[in-house]
C-alpha cells in the first residue's frame, strides 16, 4: 500500500484498517455506516480508490463492493425503521450518536423533499447514515426505496471513486471545493432529476393520447 505520508490527512485514521483488512474493511465499514452507525464509510471508500490509483487495489472491485454494501446497509436501515421505527432509535440510538433531535431533523428534511431526496441522501452527512431508517419509519414502499437508493448509491460511488482514483493525494484541496459547493450541486441534481421525470411523464401522456386518438379513429 502507499505510505501513510502520501495520503491526505483525513485518511490517516482509516489507513491502518484498510492496510490490514483490504476490501473487507471497505465493505464492512460502509455497511454499518449505511444503517445508522457513524462510521467512516465514505472516507474508507475514498482511501481504497486512492490505493487503487497506486495500483495496490482494483478500482472496479472497490466500486462494486462499495455499491453493493451501501445498498445492503441501507436496506438493513429500512428494515430497522419499518419494524421498530422511532422506538428502537430513541432507545438505542444514543449509543451510536443518533439522538431524537438529530432523527427528527433528518426526518423533517426527508418529508419536505419526498422520494427524490433518497437519490442525493448519500452526499449529505447525517442523511447518508439515516435515509434507510427514515424511509422505513415513514413506510415508503420498499420497491420505491430500493430503486431510488440504488440510483443514489451508484452516483455516490461513481463520483467519489472516480475522483479519488484520478486525483489521488490531491483530493484534499478538491474536497474543500466540493464541500463549498455541495448544496448548489445537490440542487442541480434534484432539478435535473425533476426535469427528466417531467419530460418522461409528458412523453408518456402524449403517447397515450396518440394511441387513444388512433383507437377512436378506427372504431
Amino acid at each position: 500500500m502507499p505510505p501513510t505520508a502520501d495520503l491526505p490527512g483525513f485518511l490517516h485514521t482509516v489507513a491502518p484498517i484498510l492496510d490490514r483488512w483490504g476490501y473487507l474493511a471497505i465493505g464492512g465499514v460502509i455497511v454499518v455506516e449505511s444503517f445508522g452507525v457513524p462510521a467512516p464509510g465514505q472516507t474508507i471508500m475514498v482511501a481504497g480508490s486512492i490505493y487503487a490509483g497506486y495500483g495496490r487495489m482494483n478500482i472496479f472491485l472497490v466500486a462494486l463492493i462499495s455499491f453493493v454494501t451501501a445498498v445492503i446497509g441501507d436496506n438493513i436501515g429500512y428494515w430497522i425503521g419499518l419494524r421498530g421505527g422511532r422506538k428502537i432509535v430513541h432507545r438505542w440510538g444514543k449509543y451510536i450518536f443518533v439522538t431524537p433531535a438529530r432523527l427528527a431533523k433528518a426526518e423533517e428534511f426527508f418529508a419536505r423533499r419526498g422520494n427524490r431526496i433518497i437519490v442525493v441522501a448519500r452526499f449529505i452527512d447525517g442523511l447518508r447514515q439515516l435515509n434507510g431508517v427514515i424511509a422505513g419509519i415513514t413506510r415508503m414502499p420498499w420497491k420505491t426505496f430500493l430503486l431510488y437508493n440504488a440510483i443514489g448509491a451508484a452516483l455516490w460511488v461513481g463520483f467519489w471513486c472516480t475522483l479519488a482514483y484520478f486525483l489521488g493525494a490531491n483530493l484534499v484541496t478538491i474536497m474543500g471545493h466540493v464541500h463549498k459547493y455541495q448544496w448548489p450541486a445537490i440542487a442541480l441534481v434534484v432539478v435535473a432529476i425533476g426535469t427528466y421525470a417531467f419530460l418522461h411523464l409528458r412523453h408518456i401522456r402524449r403517447r397515450r393520447a396518440r394511441t387513444a386518438a388512433v383507437e377512436e379513429s378506427q372504431a
